[in-house]
């Protein structure tokens, strides 16, 4: 197939293959003498945790039912950390220890025992040999902060011995990330394990040469990572979330040690915190682009608020790619920017120019999103250009992620080509916001370029969008016969559809928000759809679809058009 030869592709394959290489390396028998050294006699302190727990899960853990990423295993009174034929994103939140925050949460000593417990299970299972899932880098950084954060109830009522015991394994968890962050691959997880350096620089005893040399780290890759306005370079914005989440507690344990956090620590939050805001339709839930899934509004107001930056988010993320329109109780939110690079994009999705629609608190165009821990058939779906509210050129996908399955096993599944140019234009005037853009994704294999317009106005109530298709620069030749467009709106599974008796498609959140739907020259037809990012799992849903032959007709206007306000 074409995209075996792509040289991007396969420079991809060689750097990846390279840093495998050097990370081996730095983990294996050679190196691991760098692990040991003297134990902290110990924890200066314990950052706190913005993640929200649930103290009722506690009884389940007790119980031997470990509720974690989309899937419940029973122990059966056995340690979790021996069970067999886990899923693997179960293992990985086991092993990540986050769920000690809901431990944390009850409040009691039946808690604070078990927890001990099962740290001291994973100590004597896992923690004298440095190898399989448990010490996956990203892993061994979420752990590494989970514990140091809930050190407190794990140590509640500890002996001496399993007191020294979790900080011997705290101190070589640290040496072996400071060993291996560097040769961990690009993106959030890269930069979650400089978070976790500096936590336990800060938590544990270190020397002053030990906390500069971490927080410099940290410094450079937040300003790597971090975009001008706010976005994360993977352009999920779940990632924004995440790292906040992370950062916020962060920066108050620098201050709780009265020590200077980093300057590039201060300014990621300040410019993270808008960015956040950026992507948050009115009910809270942020908008489904580029991996980001299920959201729950909870947890955005929770790191949320820690944000004393105040006004109104941007309109205009010009590093990240995105815009939003806002006006009267109406957000669109639309990707406008190019794929991030392929190194940081194994969650991104064929989107370009898509966008999403809300009323109030009612989503009414939306993107899939993305079933966190469901079928890997799903999130491969998930990541097609149909399953976004944009246009399709012969029914494929405006980037290519679906890798032969050697090539997979090697370097994942990242967003390779072929968009190298999307151009975006802001036209906002008294009483519009506005935006135009173009991607040249359709270029190589059918000589189309795909050109949308957005235009808010009327105090909200109106959406205007025009969609192009041609094959020049200057936006004049017509493609030629043989193909067709598809363009797609997605509904939310709570929007009802019907026609009213005029024939028009009527959409319907509730008694007081209901919006028209024109479509000039051509009559949108409703078709099935699956709506992924549900917190309750994927959800049968539909979606307008308007089918064109772009060599007869060129250019789709449509509007959405609101006849009752709530």
């Amino acid at each position: 197939m074409a995209l075996n030869y792509d040289p991007q592709l396969w420079g991809f394959v060689a750097s990846e293959a390279w840093r495998r290489a050097r990370r081996r390396l730095r983990s294996g028998p050679l190196y691991r003498w760098r692990f040991s050294g003297r134990t902290p006699q110990r924890i200066l302190i314990a950052p706190p945790d913005l993640r929200l727990a649930d103290g009722a899960l506690a009884q389940e853990f007790y119980r031997g039912r470990f509720p974690l990423a989309g899937a419940v295993v029973a122990t059966g009174g056995t340690s979790p950390f021996r069970a067999e034929r886990a899923p693997a994103a179960w293992l990985e939140a086991l092993h990540a220890f986050r769920w000690l925050r809901h431990m944390r949460a009850a409040e009691t000593n039946l808690a604070a025992g078990n927890a001990r417990a099962l740290v001291s299970d994973w100590i004597a299972i896992h923690g004298r040999r440095i190898n399989g899932p448990a010490w996956a880098p990203a892993t061994v950084a979420k752990r590494l902060i989970a514990w140091l954060q809930h050190s407190s109830i794990v140590l509640a009522g500890a002996d001496i011995q399993f007191y020294r015991a979790f900080l011997k394994s705290l101190a070589v968890q640290m040496r072996y990330l400071r060993a291996v962050a560097g040769e961990m691959p690009d993106g959030e997880e890269r930069l979650r394990a400089r978070i976790a350096i500096a936590f336990a620089t800060l938590s544990l005893p270190s020397s002053p040469a030990r906390l500069h040399a971490a927080s410099k780290a940290l410094a450079l890759e937040l300003d790597r990572q971090i975009l001008p306005d706010g976005v994360h370079i993977s352009r999920n914005p779940g990632a924004v979330l995440e790292l906040l989440a992370d950062l916020l507690p962060l920066r108050q344990t620098y201050f709780n040690q009265a020590e200077a956090p980093p300057d590039a620590l201060i300014n990621a939050i300040e410019r993270m915190l808008p960015a956040l805001r950026f992507f948050r339709h009115q009910d809270g839930v942020l908008a489904r682009f580029n991996g980001m899934g299920a959201t729950s509004h909870d947890r955005v107001a929770a790191i949320l608020h820690h944000d004393d930056t105040g006004g109104a988010p941007i309109l205009h993320a010009s590093h990240g790619g995105y815009d939003r329109l806002v006006m009267g109780g109406t957000t669109i939110i639309a990707d406008t920017g190019a794929p991030p690079p392929p190194d940081v994009s194994h969650e991104a999705q064929a989107g370009c120019l898509s966008f999403e629609m809300s009323s109030g608190r009612h989503h009414f165009i939306v993107n899939c999103g993305v079933d966190s821990f469901g079928a890997e058939d799903f999130r491969l779906l998930s990541r097609s250009t149909a399953a976004h509210s944009t246009a399709t050129v012969n029914e494929t996908s405006s980037a290519r992620f679906n890798l032969p399955n050697r090539l997979r096993a090697m370097v994942g599944s990242p967003l390779i080509g072929p968009i190298r140019k999307v151009r975006a234009k802001r036209f906002d005037s008294p009483g519009i916001h506005g935006v135009s853009a173009s991607h040249d994704g359709y270029v190589q294999r059918f000589g189309i370029v795909h050109e949308r317009e957005l235009m808010l106005a009327a105090g909200g109530d109106v959406f205007e969008g025009t969609d192009r298709f041609f094959t020049d620069r200057n936006g004049v030749a017509r493609p030629g016969p043989g193909m067709t467009v598809q363009i797609r709106f997605h509904l939310h599974p709570d929007i009802g559809v019907f026609r009213n008796e005029r024939g028009q498609l009527v959409l319907k959140g509730n008694e007081t928000d209901i919006w028209t739907v024109d479509v000039e020259g051509v009559a949108p037809v409703v078709e099935e759809s699956m709506f992924f990012a549900s917190i309750g799992g994927p959800r049968r849903t539909r979606q307008l679809v308007v089918e064109i032959d772009p060599s007869v007709l060129p250019e789709v206007a449509w509007r959405f058009t609101r006849v009752e306000k709530s």
